[in-house]
């Protein structure tokens, strides 16, 4: 899956389940902040991530991840491996 593909389908599922706007969803925006998620949220974002790309984030992928941008580099080297 290409990068442009990865935002796209992000941004669609993100928007959706966490209730945003797509165009909040930036790549240098803070994930955290901008899907307003809390402890019991990463739950469901583990599964929507699961659910529309295949893989399966864990607690230590998001200590390093802050911005879509770092999140996006994720799913690349994931998808990519």
């Amino acid at each position: 899956m290409k990068r442009e593909d990865i935002i796209l389908t992000t941004k669609k599922f993100l928007s959706e389940e966490f209730e945003v706007d797509e165009t909040l969803i930036q790549a240098e925006s803070n994930l955290q902040q901008t899907l307003d998620l809390d402890s019991l949220d990463y739950v469901d974002l583990v599964v929507v991530i699961e659910e529309n790309l295949g893989i399966k984030p864990t607690a230590e992928d998001f200590k390093t991840i802050n911005t879509f941008n770092d999140f996006y580099d994720l799913v690349e080297k994931r998808l990519n491996a």
